[in-house]
């Protein structure tokens, strides 16, 4: 495992540096925020709101999320070629076997998640296993299971809980502005309206932020993804045909939303033939595909 997953250090160190600034984020706009209400018990409550919801998604988030996406158990019996196709690349790969989990959608995609590699999940669609030949097929197991080798389930699940937690602050504070904020006897006329005007802002703006980064770190585990599952099937010409054959799919995932859609294999929310406009690109979970299909088209070089 050490061989496909040495590029992964620096982009930990990136992604962990990242996470460091969120935690400041969050600690900066919870001081704010106590200082305008003058009422530290507001901060207390998040923070332990927070850490539940924390606790609760870092045990649970794969049960909820193959709920939420209807999957269920695969039978190695019924689906032996997706079965061995697992099971020979977490050899390869050094990785305990995963669970596997399918989901009946006609749209081919696929998703890992899981804590640690100890409790990784695979699931795949079964449109996935009817339009993909064995090498596409290799291609898109190998690169989920290079996300779970990335500890990039993790990851997602981190800064999820990190973007939901500014988000619960900031929202709090806007919709608390209408009923005021302390006595402005207390706090000065002028500096409170000032305080005030400031902290709306940041409370705009904190999500936003927050959000932005959340993208960034997605679409910088996808192109590692892609990479260390090209390394790990040898052939990244099986990745590359299936990430055009399933971002030319035009059939829907019902289950898509945008809690998951960084989840997926390929972005289920996108529309493929659309042109993408630079707005809609700064708020895509996914690298383009044009752009992942040229990085692996240079590794076959």
């Amino acid at each position: 495992m050490a061989t496909i997953y040495t590029h992964q250090s620096s982009n930990t160190r990136k992604t962990w540096f990242l996470f460091s600034v969120f935690f400041v984020v969050v600690i900066g706009l919870g001081w704010f925020f106590s200082r305008v209400y003058g009422n530290v018990n507001i901060l207390v409550f998040a923070v332990i709101f927070s850490s539940v919801m924390s606790f609760v998604s870092y045990w649970y988030s794969d049960t909820i999320v193959l709920r939420m996406a209807k999957a269920v158990p695969v039978d190695k019996n019924k689906e032996p070629v997706l079965w061995n196709i697992v099971e020979n690349l977490s050899i390869t790969a050094g990785l305990p076997m995963p669970k596997v989990y399918i989901m009946y959608e006609n749209a081919p995609n696929a998703f890992a998640t899981g804590r640690n590699p100890e409790h990784g999940v695979v699931a795949v669609t079964t449109g996935l296993l009817e339009r993909l030949n064995k090498n596409e097929l290799e291609g898109v197991i190998a690169h989920e299971l290079s996300h779970i080798g990335n500890k990039d389930t993790f990851i997602a699940t981190a800064v999820v809980i990190l973007v939901g937690f500014i988000s619960l602050i900031s929202d709090f504070f806007l919709r608390s502005t209408f009923f005021g904020g302390r006595d402005r006897e207390e706090g000065g006329g002028q500096v409170q309206t000032v305080l005030m005007l400031v902290g709306i802002v940041l409370a705009i703006l904190a999500p936003i932020a927050a959000t932005l980064m959340q993208l960034a770190i997605s679409r910088k585990r996808e192109f590692l993804a892609d990479a260390s599952g090209a390394l790990l099937t040898r052939y990244p010409e099986g990745l590359a045909s299936a990430l055009l054959k399933i971002s030319g799919d035009p059939t829907k995932l019902r289950t898509a939303n945008n809690t998951t859609s960084h989840l997926w294999f390929d972005d289920p929310l996108d529309k493929p033939g659309e042109r993408t406009s630079w707005l809609h690109r700064l708020f895509m979970t996914h690298p383009p595909i044009e752009e992942r299909v040229s990085a692996l088209k240079e590794m076959a070089r």
